[in-house]
């Protein structure tokens, strides 16, 4: 049976993007804990441990880890004599901890916090406040995962659907090969974020 190679190939790279927008949008909607979202009252280590760990599936928070944190002096200790002892800035330093965790070491997540609040048990030499850095942050955030946008990135405006316009494959390869340029390019990305975060680290917290 004949068939339409080029019209094919347009067709399955428009549906592939379009699956994958939405896994993008899943992802960044899920990955955006604005501060209103945060729990509004203190809370026990178990509770702060369930929280993140919830937020953050491949974490694996546990108590041993986070009074880690809190000896090695990257997170703030918890309040004198309160049961429960962690307010709303434990946990915005938390999430924001959680953020930096699968990039730098301990070490460089306690310099970066430096960089805004000198010493972390220590309120009164912040240059910023916990909860206008985290206001800040959440919205930058929202900017940047806009760029996830997959179909703007890799649609009619990208690359992708050029290349397809001049290449035939079998119907059944297209996907497969949409899948793996675009994995293959975002994992190039990833790597070089990476490699600039730990650049700009080390640059700046000498």
């Amino acid at each position: 049976m004949e068939y339409d190679n080029k019209r094919i190939g347009e067709s399955i790279v428009k549906d592939v993007l379009d699956k994958i927008s939405k896994l993008s949008e899943e992802v960044s909607e899920k990955s955006i804990i604005s501060y209103e979202d945060l729990p509004q009252y203190d809370l026990f280590l178990s509770q702060v441990k369930d929280y993140l760990n919830d937020q953050f599936d491949d974490d694996n928070f546990t108590n041993n880890i986070l009074q880690n944190y809190i000896k090695s002096e990257v997170i703030s200790k918890p309040e004198d004599g309160k049961k429960r002892g962690y307010t709303k800035l434990h946990l915005i330093q938390l999430v924001l901890l959680s953020y930096m965790r699968p990039i730098l070491t301990t070490e460089e997540i306690r310099s970066v916090f430096r960089l805004a609040f000198n010493e972390i048990n220590d309120r009164e030499d912040d240059i910023l406040s916990w909860e206008e850095t985290y206001k800040v942050f959440s919205d930058m955030q929202k900017n940047s995962f806009s760029n996830l946008l997959i179909n703007d990135r890799f649609g009619d405006k990208g690359q992708l659907i050029s290349y397809f316009k001049d290449k035939e494959f079998k119907e059944d390869e297209y996907e497969r090969i949409i899948i793996f340029l675009i994995v293959m390019t975002l994992v190039a990305e990833a790597s070089t974020i990476k490699k600039l975060i730990r650049k700009i680290v080390n640059e700046y917290t000498e």
